[in-house]
């Protein structure tokens, strides 16, 4: 399952699960899983760092959880989880591996691995005779310590399998998005969304895939015909960045209210105008731990190309270069994607807050503008949280 819908789990079982802790590399979101850890149930959630989905359970407090399997108990207050009562309730598998280093022995089942802590003096030693018969020089039988859940063969290679649909609840999801860019501007965007299907048997519900595309201009009718309805719709009371227009009448109140739809499961919002009700705006977000609306939405798994600019001999003009493409994902590097676009010289610093908290945890981000057509808000770590795609003039349709 995704990240949000276990955090949406914990929210509803406050009064149960305490103390959850929210574990992520800061510097690097992508280098390491992203973990909900219950302090006080002894239990871990790995969840896979790309696509943000559940990996791995890690149970590393046997005896706060009572275990079983087919029915037949093999930890608890009264049953200890030695190697012989693992064998009893799980039956035979592969020998062991052990760290000699670490003094840890590693017993492996296809989806389930037990870690015993093994004593100094202690060497394991196999005979023919199966797991119940290892030998451990102090002549008793190991503990296990902590208990790993996974989908696979091996736990250094488990990755998490699709989406179950069990987990869908009637939402869209994103498989990727695609920027479509016509004669140098951007003219909408590329969706491949997948949803729960017309069930063959109550048994077997089936998933369903669709394409749609989105170009600005596009009514909020076709929208919603397209993407289903929103998770959220957002009106805008304000806004804020108004300052930064040249035009004279920029403080007087705007006679329409634009609004946004938010499609949480999808990654994206979509702007309309409050007069006319069409796309002008296009707000891809990557979700990255550490930014202020980290687990509002899902990653929004896009692909963008951008053409690429050198500097000419007069170090004032840009040349562009027509053929050369780079390309831009949420796994992008914003030192990398500005060394070959030149971006705007001066960000916009975004600090967010809230009506009742002022207070931002995570700092500011900055926003710089490329081509007139987009605007990359990125982190203080470097990774890129949001894009938002802008109509230019021939796309506007009226606008």
């Amino acid at each position: 399952m995704q990240f949000s819908q276990a955090v949406c789990i914990m929210q509803n079982q406050v009064a149960v699960m305490k103390r959850v802790q929210v574990i992520y590399n800061e510097n690097d979101p992508l280098a390491s899983d992203l973990v909900l850890s219950l302090t006080m149930d002894g239990i871990r959630l790995l969840f896979d760092s790309v696509t943000q989905r559940l990996r791995v359970i890690e149970i590393f407090k046997m005896n706060l959880i009572k275990l079983k399997y087919c029915g037949l108990v093999f930890n608890s207050s009264d049953v200890l989880p030695t190697i012989d009562q693992i064998d009893h309730s799980f039956g035979a598998t592969h020998p062991g591996i052990y760290d000699s280093d670490l003094r840890i022995f590693t017993l492996n089942f296809r989806g389930l691995s037990f870690t015993f802590p093994v004593e100094q003096a202690s060497e394991p030693k196999y005979t023919n005779k199966g797991l119940g018969s290892l030998q451990f020089s102090n002549g008793a039988s190991p503990v296990a310590s902590k208990m790993f859940i996974f989908n696979g063969n091996s736990l250094n290679e488990s990755k998490p399998p699709a989406l179950p649909i069990s987990c869908f609840f009637s939402h869209p999801y994103l498989q990727w998005l695609e920027v479509i860019r016509r004669k140098g501007c951007t003219s909408g965007v590329r969706l491949s969304i997948i949803c729960e299907g017309s069930q063959v048997s109550q048994l077997e519900p089936r998933r369903h895939t669709t394409l749609a595309e989105l170009h600005f201009g596009s009514t909020a009718e076709d929208v919603l015909s397209l993407l289903g309805s929103p998770s959220r719709v957002f009106y805008k009371d304000e806004d804020k960045m108004r300052i930064h227009s040249p035009n004279a009448h920029r403080r007087e109140p705007a006679p329409f209210s634009d609004y946004f739809y938010n499609y949480f499961t999808l990654g994206l919002d979509a702007l309309f105008d409050g007069k006319y009700h069409r796309l002008k705006k296009l707000v891809l977000h990557t979700n990255y731990p550490g930014h202020y609306n980290f687990n509002m939405y899902h990653r929004c798994e896009f692909k963008l190309q951008l053409p690429a600019k050198t500097i000419s001999s007069d170090p004032t003009k840009l040349v562009d270069l027509s053929p050369t493409l780079i390309t831009v994902t949420p796994y992008s590097r914003w030192a990398e994607v500005s060394e070959k676009v030149q971006p705007s010289s001066r960000p916009i610093v975004l600090h967010r807050s809230s009506s009742t908290n002022t207070t931002n945890p995570f700092g500011s981000t900055f926003c710089y503008g490329i081509d007139g057509n987009y605007i990359f808000e990125v982190m203080p770590n470097d990774f890129i949280a949001s894009v938002t795609l802008y109509a230019s003039d021939e796309n506007a349709n009226g606008l």
